[in-house]
């Protein structure tokens, strides 16, 4: 296995989910190497797509965002304006909206660390890049 350089996010803070799910996929794909499998892909997109709308729905918005790559494994953090740890939500109701997305994180995540900030809290998570036979 050869190691490559680490690659980082380098854009502005995304202004919606769509905004910061283009960032990372754009870095899978500038990496001079086959992006991961689509399944792979799939999964980050989505947990990328849950941190950030959480961010924004639940945390006050979204006040830094990076991504950053190396061989096999991706690191995503996103800081939002509430120092309101996220928790599973459960419903009295069955067909009541939401609360998915925090278990979806927690499981399609490697490693989930959430560091509390003064007025916010930054919530980092790391993700294979590789089949893992998930």
């Amino acid at each position: 296995m050869t190691t490559t350089e680490p690659r980082t996010s380098r854009h502005a803070l995304p202004a919606t989910v769509g905004a910061a799910r283009d960032q990372v996929r754009d870095l899978l794909h500038t990496t001079g190497r086959a992006p991961p499998p689509r399944t792979v892909t799939d999964d980050i997109l989505l947990v990328v797509s849950e941190l950030v709308t959480n961010a924004f729905r639940h945390g006050g918005g979204l006040t830094g965002f990076t991504a950053h790559l190396t061989d096999g494994a991706l690191t995503v953090r996103a800081t939002d304006a509430s120092p309101v740890i996220p928790q599973a939500r459960t419903h009295s109701h069955p067909t009541a909206p939401g609360g998915f997305g925090w278990p979806l994180i927690q499981k399609l995540s490697r490693q989930v660390t959430i560091t509390p900030l003064g007025t916010g809290k930054t919530i980092q998570v790391v993700l294979d890049t590789t089949d893992q036979g998930s």
